[in-house]
């Protein structure tokens, strides 16, 4: 994965991360292209179309006209903003003959439902990269000071017609009311459960910063039950609220059986990752 973020770790040295996977993946649902030295792959501020598995060669990333990162062969790149929806935070430029594969944006839904395994990998680096950046915000490299309006607030990570869908896969567990400040997870506990509001607003902290307000709609907790670390914020109702608990168990079978519930995560944490690098 590519270092759209300045504190973004290298994905080819990362534990959760396998070329060999992500290669399989494009090569079987993206295609291939021989690219001159010089090309300009994507640019700053452009919409995010289509994201690429880097064959062979070295692709550099600017951000401002200024060096960002240098890609090499086995990672992947642009995925950032086809899972956001959001413009490119960079522009990547061939520093030599490469070749790549491409797979654009239209076609992700549909190659991910055959290969749930790349989602699963996918959602882990992502959340690698996203604590990292919650331990450099209590470090006091970014944070929450401000008023509430500096905040980010999620929600609508899930659609009604996903909502819908999980209450019926899961009708002995209905939806838990919450009043009012009530502790739901506390960083540093093992992750059981995770989250999805139906109504009101959770506050997620780390340390004492609030870093974010979930929304009807909107996530939390997933971190833990994919990376099975402990939990890296609290949450506690900012409002009575509703929530559905989602268990390891439940969330791999989602994960593998519902292509929706995989993406609408992907983009939550990309949404979520940009959101923190911005701070």
């Amino acid at each position: 994965m590519s270092g759209e973020l300045d504190f973004t770790p290298r994905t080819a040295q990362s534990d959760v991360y396998n070329a060999n996977v992500a290669r399989l993946f494009f090569h079987t649902h993206g295609k291939p292209r021989s690219v001159a030295a010089g090309t300009v792959l994507f640019t700053e501020n452009a919409a995010g179309r289509s994201m690429f598995f880097l064959a062979s060669g070295e692709v550099a990333l600017a951000r401002g006209g200024k060096p960002l990162d240098v890609i090499k062969a086995g990672e992947v790149l642009g995925e950032m903003s086809v899972f956001t929806g959001e413009p490119r935070s960079a522009t990547a430029t061939a520093r030599s003959a490469i070749e790549v594969i491409e797979l654009e944006a239209s076609a992700f839904s549909s190659a991910i439902q055959q290969a749930p395994e790349f989602a699963l990998m996918l959602l882990a680096i992502m959340i690698k990269r996203l604590r990292l950046a919650l331990v450099m915000q209590m470090m006091g490299k970014g944070g929450a000071a401000g008023g509430v309006e500096t905040i980010p607030t999620s929600g609508t990570v899930f659609d009604a017609a996903l909502l819908k869908d999980l209450t019926s896969n899961f009708p002995a567990r209905p939806p838990a009311f919450q009043p009012k400040n009530a502790v739901i997870m506390r960083e540093g506990e093992a992750g059981i459960f995770m989250y999805v509001v139906m109504d009101g607003i959770v506050r997620i902290t780390a340390g004492e910063k609030i870093v974010e307000l979930v929304r009807a709609g909107g996530v939390f907790g997933e971190m833990a039950l994919v990376d099975q670390s402990k939990r890296a914020a609290s949450a506690a109702a900012g409002s009575d609220c509703s929530l559905m608990s989602i268990n390891r168990n439940d969330f791999l079978s989602l994960i593998k059986t519902n292509p929706a519930f995989g993406l609408s995560l992907l983009k939550a944490l990309a949404v979520r990752l940009r959101n923190t690098g911005r701070k």
